[in-house]
């Protein structure tokens, strides 16, 4: 399980005379998904891709509206606040095996996926089901577990009726914007009250979407804006961040960009770590 974790002039000279030593810069190797800042032109941006041109290495960078820039591999970049000389990445011709998966937890080599079990997880839409595949789906496949969609909590209570969980076929849902007070948790609650004890168990993130569970550094923001209410959020978030915003498919690329951010659970915020690994365990147990 995973916890919520998830003298006044600066440049003057000190008693002894002398001045701060400057920062060293240290190697970073430029892999895909890398954010930094060129030094020289404030451009920040993700790594795209390292290659060759003109006998030297370079580095494309693709900033929050996806527009691209080429720089020369090296020093005159920061990572976090410091200085940093950027090295091509590693290429193995075997690459080690990985010892954790997306997630954190160990990995089982070559373990064949377990027949599912007749519990299962529930989400809201296919953006939650994509973003739990990409980080818990090795855990999920040894487990036996299986992701379906919910299409929206409206007819969840019809849903578990359907279902008819049992103490050894639970159901565990996943809900976006679950906070006291709202649509979602009444019916969470009602849904709950109605079915066996501990056959179901409804959890949910305080976001509007599940867009914001990603951490908006992934994508080169401070934050993730605040959308006025009567606003489709997922078409004003793609306008406040200069995306094309017209078409269903617009939605789509952009979401196919933000889960690319993902490298794992470090990406995501706490509220949905937990969850999910609640879930897990409920419908594991």
């Amino acid at each position: 399980m995973h916890h919520d974790r998830y003298g006044s002039d600066v440049l003057s000279a000190g008693p002894t005379g002398h001045h701060r030593p400057p920062r060293t810069s240290r190697e970073q190797a430029a892999e895909p998904g890398l954010v930094v800042e060129d030094v020289e032109s404030g451009w920040v941006g993700a790594v795209v891709r390292v290659e060759k041109s003109g006998g030297q290495h370079v580095v494309v960078l693709e900033d929050r509206r996806g527009r691209t820039r080429t720089f020369t591999l090296g020093p005159g970049f920061w990572l976090d606040g410091e200085p940093v000389v950027l090295v091509p990445p590693v290429r193995r011709t075997a690459p080690a095996r990985p010892t954790r998966t997306a997630s954190g937890s160990v990995a089982v080599p070559d373990a064949p996926a377990r027949v599912a079990r007749g519990s299962r997880i529930w989400v809201e839409g296919k953006h939650d089901a994509e973003l739990v595949e990409k980080v818990w789906g090795d855990d999920l496949r040894v487990e036996g577990v299986v992701v379906e969609l919910l299409d929206g909590i409206d007819h969840l209570a019809e849903a578990v009726r359907d279902f008819r969980p049992t103490a050894d076929r639970r159901v565990g849902v996943l809900v976006d914007h679950l906070v006291p007070g709202s649509k979602e948790s009444r019916i969470a609650a009602e849904v709950v009250r109605a079915a066996p004890a501990g056959t179901v168990l409804v959890l949910g993130h305080p976001y509007v979407d599940v867009w914001q569970a990603v951490r908006p550094e992934r994508l080169g923001l401070t934050a993730w804006p605040t959308i006025e209410r009567g606003t489709e959020w997922k078409r004003g978030i793609l306008r406040e961040l200069g995306w094309p915003a017209e078409e269903q498919a617009d939605v789509a690329r952009a979401w196919a960009r933000i889960l690319r951010s993902v490298r794992s659970y470090a990406d995501l915020e706490p509220s949905l770590l937990g969850r999910v690994e609640e879930l897990i365990d409920f419908v594991t147990a």
